[in-house]
C-alpha cells in the first residue's frame, strides 16, 4: 500500500511560481502512474495532472494546461509539479497519488490511502 508525502507547499501571490513535490514509498514507483489532484475550499476533488510511468504520457486539467509541468524521477522516486503564472483560483490542497494503470489516474480511481496528508497551495492577489 503506498504512502506520499508532499513537500513545498505555502503562501505565495498571483503571479509567481512554485514548485511541489512527493515521496512515494510502499509502491514499486516506476511501473506506477503518477499525478496531482486538488481540492480547492469548499470544492469537490479534482485531478490537475497525471504522467505515466515512464513519462511518455501527460495530462493536465484544462485550468493549469500551460502553466503547470508534472515531472518523476523514478530513481529517486519522486514527483514534482512545477507551478507557474499561479492564480489565486489555484488555491487548494495538493495530492499526490499513484495509479496501477495511467488511466486510473485520468479517472480519479485513486486509493483511500493517498488522501490524508497533501500540501496546501494558497494564492492571493
Amino acid at each position: 500500500q503506498g504512502r506520499a508525502v508532499e513537500y513545498g507547499g505555502g503562501s505565495v501571490q498571483a503571479g509567481v511560481s512554485l514548485n511541489i513535490s512527493c515521496t512515494i514509498t510502499g509502491i514499486r514507483f516506476d511501473v506506477y502512474a503518477v499525478g496531482w489532484f486538488h481540492q480547492a475550499p469548499e470544492k469537490e476533488r479534482e485531478g490537475a495532472s497525471c504522467i505515466s510511468h515512464n513519462g511518455d504520457s501527460t495530462f493536465y486539467e484544462d485550468s493549469v494546461k500551460s502553466r503547470f509541468t508534472i515531472c518523476r524521477d523514478n530513481k529517486k522516486k519522486k514527483l514534482f509539479l512545477q507551478m507557474n503564472n499561479l492564480e489565486p483560483d489555484d488555491t487548494a490542497v495538493y495530492y499526490c497519488v499513484a495509479a496501477e494503470e495511467y488511466d486510473f489516474c485520468l479517472l480519479g480511481v485513486i486509493r483511500d490511502n493517498y488522501w490524508d496528508q497533501g500540501t496546501e497551495v494558497t494564492v492571493s492577489l
